[in-house]
Formats: structure tokens, sequence, C-alpha cells
């Protein structure tokens, strides 16, 4: 037996990954697209004029996503990983569509809760999981994140642009178009799973819950993820104006992002390489909370520059992608490794909660009391997380491993999985006879996988 990384994909897995890495990237792009103009349009609508109403329509999706992304993946365990997608589509672009013809706020609200509620992010993760070995799974786990990504600095980039040609209301069609277009890639390029079954490392087990959620280093991650998108949320109501009032104008806003995006990008890759090759995660980590914090007082100092603005959102943006490309690490590294996709699943929807929080909460204060209370808002929460980081455990130097097994009992599984905990290496190990998976965490350095296989062998 032989479950070695270095074996390519498979066609059929390399079709499933690209494919649903498209359609989850369409879906965040028609969520992000209206960030960086969406302030602009609200001045010009009926209710525009009230920030806390703004506010919510900005963020309203997260409300949405952050409740039914559990359940629809649930959902997708009984009746099917592509009809969840489906349905998750059919009301993203049922959302938009109303967002696109709304008359006032209140009904961009109404199609920006709408959009959430296609929440298809855990049956994408099913299926994706339903569709590739376990020994590229994380390969294929990677790819679509890293979608999010790129996405995301496209719909920056892309915003301005398209804002001066079609318009907000354009763009929301245009997403509404291109959700719809993302079926025919789900039904056409995907292909179907022969066998689909639960996959404790990319879905939540209502089992793991309580061990999720009482794990107080993976609670700090979560109100990290949560301080995250609750500080870019609320920026976003104020960095748009504060370019315009510094004398550039809306559509020339892409003149800043994209190099912005660019720079920060790759001032972030020898970071991550130290913090994972000299297992100094957490020290990288604690001081990219740090120059977020930083770049976030540079933003509120450097409201009448453009050229100011513009060093601060790098500040800002190089911290921003590095701590995105942290967390999942170390939820990974941090989480029972039996639950880990509980653990995800968590951290994902109060990602989701964080936007609408930070939106919401960043129009009232916006309106209010101006763009000083904003950004002291924006502070405290990362004042708060930065010391739940500087007070947490170090995680260990650790990888997650999955590996194939036959059919076995329960005390087969329970032999075989103590058996590969006292492997060298190996910090944890769970055998799961319905999943016919090893689950195991292990060290980066003295892993005795030839051990492992050997083992697993024995048992097939």
């Amino acid at each position: 037996m032989s479950a070695s990384s270095s074996e390519k994909m498979s066609p059929a897995e390399l079709r499933a990954t690209i494919g649903l890495a498209g359609v989850y990237g369409l879906r965040m792009f028609g969520l992000f697209i209206i960030l960086p103009v969406f302030a602009f349009y609200a001045e010009d609508l009926p209710g525009g004029d009230n920030y806390t109403l703004v506010g919510i329509a900005l963020g309203a999706y997260g409300l949405t996503q952050a409740i039914l992304q559990i359940p629809f993946g649930w959902l997708s365990d009984r009746i099917g990983r592509k009809p969840v997608i489906y349905l998750g589509l059919i009301l993203f672009a049922v959302g938009s569509l109303i967002a696109a013809i709304a008359v006032d706020i209140y009904w961009v609200i109404v199609g920006r809760v709408i959009q959430g509620a296609g929440a298809i992010s855990a049956a994408v993760m099913a299926l994706a999981a339903d569709l590739t070995r376990e020994e590229h799974r994380t390969k294929a786990m990677a790819t679509i994140g890293m979608t999010i990504g790129t996405v995301f600095a496209i719909s920056l980039i892309a915003a301005p642009v398209l804002n001066q040609w079609i318009g907000v209301p354009g763009i929301f069609a245009m997403t509404g178009i291109l959700a719809l277009l993302a079926m025919l890639v789900v039904k056409k390029i995907i292909p179907d799973p022969h066998i689909s079954r639960f996959h404790s490392d990319t879905e939540v087990s209502p089992a793991s819950f309580v061990s999720v959620l009482q794990n107080r280093q993976l609670l700090r991650l979560n109100y990290g993820i949560f301080a995250l998108h609750a500080t870019l949320m609320a920026l976003w109501l104020v960095v748009p104006l504060t370019l315009r009032q510094a004398g550039m104008a809306a559509s020339d806003h892409w003149q800043i992002y994209l190099p912005v995006l660019l720079l920060s990008i790759v001032l972030i890759i020898p970071a991550i390489i130290y913090s994972e090759k000299k297992a100094k995660l957490k020290q990288v980590f604690v001081a990219a909370i740090a120059i977020l914090l930083i770049g976030q007082i540079l933003l509120a100092m450097m409201f009448d520059s453009i050229w100011g603005t513009a060093i601060a959102l790098l500040v800002f943006f190089t911290a921003f992608n590095l701590l995105e490309a942290s967390l999942p690490s170390l939820i990974s590294k941090i989480a029972p490794v039996g639950a880990k996709g509980t653990a995800i699943g968590v951290y994902s929807s109060t990602q989701f909660l964080g936007a609408f929080a930070g939106a919401a909460a960043g129009g009232y204060l916006f309106g209010t009391h101006g763009s000083s209370a904003l950004y002291m808002f924006c502070g405290s929460l990362l004042i708060v997380w930065l010391v739940l980081a500087v007070t947490m455990k170090s995680p260990a130097a650790v990888r997650s491993r999955m590996y194939p097994v036959g059919e076995m009992d329960i005390g087969q599984s329970r032999e075989l999985s103590r058996q590969l905990a006292a492997v060298s290496g190996v910090n944890e190990a769970l055998v799961l006879v319905n999943e016919r998976v090893a689950y195991l965490k292990v060290d980066m350095k003295g892993f005795d996988e030839k051990k492992v296989i050997q083992l697993l062998g024995e048992k097939t």
C-alpha cells in the first residue's frame, strides 16, 4: 500500500478541484465586488444617507452565510452535494438580481441577505472531499482556499472600473448571471461522486461541537478571524471616501489597490516560509496582528493624503494577507485530529459573522460619531486580539496526514489508532471505520512515514 503525496492528481481530481474552485470563486467575487464602490452608490440611493443601513447592506450577506453555512453542509449529506450547490447558486442569483433592481437601500439589504443565504461553501468542500483521494485532499482544499484571496484581489481592482462602465446595479446583475453560469460548470465539468460520505477533515460533526467550542486556543483564533473581517468590512465604509476626499476620482482607485495588493503578496512570502521552516508561527502571527494595528492607525492619521493612505493600505493588507494565510494553518495544527472539519466550520461561520458585525457597527459609528469612532472600534478589536495572541500557546510544529484504510471493526480501528500513535513523529492518530480513513497529526521533522504505511498495509 502506498499513500505517497508525490503522486499526481488524476485528471478527474484536477477537473473537480479546478471546477469547484471556479464555482466558489465566482460566488465570492459576487460578494466582494461591491466593497470598494458601494459607499459611493449609496449616496444617491433613497435611504443611503443612513450609514447604519449602508453598513448593514454591505455586510448583510455575512449574517445569513454564518447562520446557514453549517446547516447547508448537513443538508448536502442528506440530499446530495450538487442539489445543495444548485440551490445556493439560485439563491445567490435571485439575491443579486433583487439588489440590481433595488429602488432603495432596504431592497439592497434584502438582496444581500438572500445572496448570503446561498451558503454553498460547506457543500463545495464536502464535494471536493468526495472527489479526491485522501493524499490529495489537502491540495484540493488549498486550491479552493487560494481562490478566495485571488478573487478578493481581482474584485478590488475590477470594481472601480466596472462601476464606471455599468454601475453598481450592473455589477449586481452581472454577478447574478455568473452564478447561473456556475451551475453549468457544476453540471458539465464537475464529476458526480461515486460514493458520498461524511469527511471529518472537511465537514462539521455535531458530536465535535462541544470539544471545539470549549477549546480555548481555537476560541482565540475564532475571535481573531471575527476581528479581522469586522475591521476589514468597517474600513470599506471610509477608505473609498478618504481617497476621494484626498483628490482621487473613484474610477482611479484601482491605481492604488493594484500595486498595494501585488506588493503585499510579495512581502508576505518570506514571512510564510520563515514561520513554517523555523517553526515560528506564533511569533510571525503576533507580529502580523501588531502590523495590522499599525496599518489601521496609519489609515486614521493619513486621511488627507493619497500617498499616505496608499502606504497605510500597504501596511494593512500585508498584515491582512499574512493573517489570512496563517489562521487556517493554526486551526489545523490546534484542532483535535478527528474534529478538524468542525473547527474549520465554526471558524468560517465566525468569519462571516465578523463581516456582518463590522459593517453594521462601523456604519452606525461612522454615521453617528464620525470616522474617528469607527477607527477606535477597529483598533479596540485588534488590541484585544493582540493580547489574546500574545498569551496563546505556541502551536506544535505539526502537519495533518490522511491515509485510506480497509474494512475493519471498531476494535481493530482502536488498536490500529494505538499502533499509529506510537510511531515516531506521530502526535495524534485516529482511525474512523465509517470513513475508512486514518487521520494523523505528525511532526514536521522525525516522522516515520514508512512505518505508518507498513502498519496500514498489514491491515488491508
